[in-house]
Parts: C-alpha cells; sequence; structure tokens
C-alpha cells in the first residue's frame, strides 16, 4: 500500500534516528538501511525538500534528523515521498456515480487505516532495537563511532 521509495524513506529515516545526532554518510545509509545506493540521494532530497533531514557537508558529514524521532510520524515521511491516496470519486470516471461503489469504498477505508496508523506512529516508536540490528544490520544506537565512508 505505500511505494518501494516510500519503504526506504521509512528505513533512512529509522536508521537516522537510531544515530542521534550523528551524521550519516549516503554510502553508509545505504548498507545499514538496505537501500540501493543509487537510490539514497533520491530519496534524501525528498526527505531534504520536506524538511524532514538536512545535512551537514564537510569531513564528518552526511544526513541528520531535522525533525527530533520523537517528533516525527511515519506518515510525515511517507507523504513526503509517495502521499497515501484516498478515493473520493469514481475511480472508473463513471458518469453519476456520485457515492463510492462497495469496492472503491473498502479500498478507501482501508486507506484511511494505513493513514491513521502512520499518522499516530512516531519514528522514535519504530527505531532498531539490538534484535532488529542483528536481523537487519541497522547500526545499534549504542553505537556511537563515526561511521566510515565506503568507496564505491
Amino acid at each position: 500500500m505505500i511505494s518501494q521509495t516510500a519503504e526506504y524513506a521509512l528505513r533512512a529515516v529509522a536508521c537516522l534516528g537510531s544515530r542521534g545526532d550523528l551524521p550519516m554518510p549516503g554510502a553508509f545509509l545505504s548498507e545499514h538501511a538496505k537501500i540501493p545506493a543509487d537510490y539514497v540521494p533520491r530519496v534524501m532530497q525528498q526527505l531534504n525538500d520536506a524538511g524532514i533531514v538536512r545535512t551537514k557537508r564537510g569531513p564528518g558529514g552526511g544526513y541528520l534528523l531535522a525533525i527530533p524521532a520523537s517528533e516525527l510520524t511515519a506518515l510525515q515521511v511517507v507523504n513526503a515521498i509517495a502521499p497515501v491516496s484516498r478515493i473520493d470519486h469514481c475511480p472508473l470516471g463513471i458518469p453519476g456515480h456520485e457515492t463510492l461503489c462497495p469496492l472503491h469504498a473498502k479500498l478507501d477505508e482501508a486507506y484511511a487505516e494505513l493513514q491513521r496508523v502512520l499518522a499516530s506512529t512516531v519514528i522514535a516508536d519504530i527505531l532498531p532495537n539490538e534484535s532488529l540490528t542483528l536481523q537487519c544490520g541497522f547500526p545499534l544506537p549504542s553505537d556511537r563511532t563515526e561511521p566510515r565512508e565506503t568507496q564505491s
């Protein structure tokens, strides 16, 4: 129900949130959030344009959250990439369909529930924990070492 790019953005933001105020270079983010290296700039630019992340230039630079993980919702992240679309009129364009048919009404209900869940989930709620780190390769929140930029 969300695009692959929106999922990449959620993983990137969770990864950034796990690092606190330490910048994360793109290659490190690609490796730890499992985002293809060529997608990182695209995703991060969209998040930057939405005011969700910021960049720190120079040695030791990288990406940082611009909004605290305790205040940033998953819906804000998804909406920055590919907003969840609601169905407010007949998607088939049939004249005279003033209300949604039962199928489209149910689909819209599902989209509404997705929006509700994403809006009620702050990024701090989905930060990687130790067991997730072992499964998915996210850096541990307690790992306060500087990430190394890897060569591609």
